[in-house]
């Protein structure tokens, strides 16, 4: 057992839309994510996705609406529903899903970050 300190570990890495791993409880992984601009249109068949924001603000943008995210804020996205991530300027992000959850679903994309990275 070790506490983990989430600012230190966000001063590890400066690329974004490449969560890495940072903690594991059972069969969920902890992630810290730095993103910019828009991500992919995607969905998770199989598991819902859980943004919490840390530092900035972004948007999800769904098929029929948008919610915005706060620092301090977190939303659960369900299983199967499409979505796209968007930040204007660069946000920090913890992301709580099932291991092995690849970050752009099924979609195919220059954004598809590895897999089960850790920091």
């Amino acid at each position: 057992m070790e506490k983990i300190d989430l600012r230190e570990k966000l001063t590890l890495f400066d690329d974004h839309w490449t969560p890495k791993v940072i903690a594991e409880m059972n069969d969920y992984q902890f992630k810290l994510v730095k993103i910019q601009g828009e991500f992919v249109w995607h969905d998770h068949p199989d598991t819902d996705e859980v943004f919490i924001v840390l530092e900035g603000n972004m948007r999800i943008e769904f098929e029929d609406q948008t919610i915005e995210l706060s620092e301090g804020e977190m939303l659960v996205v369900p299983k199967g529903v499409r979505h796209k991530p968007v930040a204007d300027s660069e946000c920090k992000v913890m992301l709580v899903e099932p291991r092995g959850v690849v970050n752009t679903g099924e979609a195919d994309s220059d954004l598809t970050a590895p897999n089960d990275e850790w920091i």
